[in-house]
């Protein structure tokens, strides 16, 4: 082309060079681990001991609360599947041909799973704030 346009394989005389290929393959099978640490990239190391401290303290009150609410789920669970058992009369009663038990077993739960996942989320959210106004304080 005399007009000066470009075609697809050429580049203006003042580009620079381009870069030359990479291939990235995954390691090889056996291969020998990096021993270099790994760190946080784009956070801060705690700059005092205290600020380790709350996050401990926030790690362990999150975990309190994951058990709590866990063991609290099975209990509520298991006693629901308790009152179902000992009240025979439901086996008896039939709702679009399902026994009622059954419909409570299949229906009764997500309620009360929805409920328990939301008190666990509003109680973290809690502890975390609680750990940021700790922190803010610094």
């Amino acid at each position: 082309m005399s007009d000066g346009a470009e075609t697809a394989g050429s580049r203006p005389a003042d580009a620079p060079p381009p870069r030359p290929r990479v291939r990235v393959t995954a390691p090889r099978a056996g291969a020998a681990a990096s021993t270099r640490p790994i760190g946080l990239v784009g956070t801060e190391a705690p700059t005092s001991d205290i600020r380790g401290v709350y996050v401990r303290s926030l790690i362990r009150s999150q975990l309190r609360l994951g058990v709590v609410m866990a063991v609290g789920f099975v209990v509520a669970t298991a006693l629901f599947v308790l009152a179902i058992a000992v009240a025979p009369e439901l086996d008896e009663t039939f709702v679009a041909g399902v026994p009622l038990s059954w419909l409570l077993l299949g229906i009764g739960v997500y309620p009360l799973t929805i409920t328990v996942g939301g008190l666990y989320v509003r109680a973290a959210a809690r502890n975390e704030a609680r750990y940021r106004s700790l922190t803010e304080d610094e």
